[in-house]
């Protein structure tokens, strides 16, 4: 039996027409820009591990030196006590040498009075004398036990200065021989920050350095990495990493403030040092 032929037809299968898209707007001022402050960033984070890696050598050499100077004075103001009590103990010599003398004057007297009552007077004015004697002795002996209390003092904060002045020399050799060693990298880096500042308008640098400051890491420009933002890894929006690549203006984080840059800005920052 013959097969009945169909007698619709077979539509044409339909083409989609795809349209080229159009290249992004792109401002090449704000593109500029971007290059140069996440050169500058990468820059400055360079110096910031030079500066780790001196660690707190500076500090631990400020300390050293405030903590001898206070050596320094304490050791003074002894000198200046013990100079002050052996004025006070001559004073005092000369007190008793004084007080022997009257006394040998009384008892001189005392061999040409009239009376009992002349004699006693006398007496009495010796015995007086005596114990301003013995007033100026006791004083002498304290005085010479504050001075061997001080002395000792003395003693005790030289050994320390000493040690101290050997642990300061210790440190700034330390100290010299990292900055031998990072001179160089440090100056060159130090030029290209200046460099990449001259880029930058004052109003993007003073934000810049804001953030920067405020950061404990020192990021102030982070790229976008896995959609999240290098700073504080905070979820970017697709529609905010999509006007991120257009470069139409500089776009912070939402949640941490630091300025976001794509990929192809930080490689081109990077091809840049």
């Amino acid at each position: 039996m013959a097969k009945k032929v169909s007698s619709k037809k077979e539509k044409p299968q339909e083409i989609t027409v795809v349209e080229p898209i159009a290249p992004l707007d792109i401002d090449e001022a704000v593109k500029k820009r971007l290059i140069a402050l996440y050169t500058l960033q990468c820059v400055d984070s360079e110096i910031d591990k030079i500066q780790i890696i001196r660690g707190e050598l500076p500090q631990a050499i400020q300390d050293l030196e405030d903590e001898i100077a206070g050596l320094e004075t304490r050791i003074q103001n002894f000198n200046n006590d013990i100079e002050e009590t052996n004025k006070k103990m001559a004073n005092e010599k000369n007190e008793i040498a004084e007080h022997n003398e009257m006394i040998k004057k009384y008892q001189k007297q005392q061999d040409n009075v009239r009376n009992n009552r002349e004699f006693e007077a006398i007496n009495r004015e010796i015995e007086f004398k005596n114990l301003s004697i013995q007033l100026c002795e006791n004083n002498l002996k304290k005085d010479k036990a504050h001075i061997n209390e001080l002395q000792s003092h003395i003693n005790a904060a030289e050994q320390l200065l000493e040690n101290r002045r050997k642990d300061l020399e210790s440190k700034k050799a330390e100290l010299d021989d990292i900055i031998k060693e990072t001179e160089k990298d440090e100056a060159r880096l130090r030029a290209k920050s200046i460099e990449q500042e001259q880029y930058i308008e004052e109003r993007y640098l003073t934000a810049y350095k804001r953030i920067r400051h405020a950061a404990r890491n020192g990021l102030a420009v982070v790229p976008v990495d896995k959609d999240s933002c290098g700073g504080c890894f905070f979820k970017i929006p697709p529609q905010r990493q999509a006007e991120i690549k257009m470069y139409k203006k500089v776009i912070v984080c939402e949640h941490c403030g630091r300025i976001l840059v794509d990929d192809k800005i930080a490689q081109l920052a990077k091809e840049n040092l």
